[in-house]
């Protein structure tokens, strides 16, 4: 499994509401086309502002299809003009995991 981790900086004072739109309008829709969700966070020491949402792929070909596939969807379309002005700077990294590293759900279920 690889995972995707994006970073999103927001404006000062707008994580709550951020997270309470992202939740209503466009979680859902993007488990569906997704896939495997593996969650989302806030920074709370080191650099602040920032929300970080993981989803887990089988490969890269997996990760770029259903990405394609999320960004032609007209509801996700709508959804993203609700959060863009939420955005002050984006980030995203794919993380591969080391040999000896066992199943996420393994690591989350201790």
């Amino acid at each position: 499994m690889i995972i995707e981790m994006r970073t999103y900086t927001l404006r000062p004072g707008s994580t709550a509401e951020y997270f309470r739109i992202y939740e209503a309008e466009g979680l859902a829709l993007q488990r569906s086309i997704l896939g495997n969700y593996l969650g989302s966070y806030r920074s709370e020491i080191g650099p602040l502002n920032q929300v970080v949402h993981l989803w887990g792929f089988d490969s890269l070909d997996e990760r770029q299809s259903r990405r394609d596939r999320l960004a032609a969807d007209p509801q996700w379309q709508r959804a993203v003009d609700l959060f863009i002005g939420f955005f002050v700077a984006q980030e995203s990294k794919i993380l591969l995991p080391a040999a000896f590293t066992g199943p996420i759900a393994m690591a989350c279920a201790m």
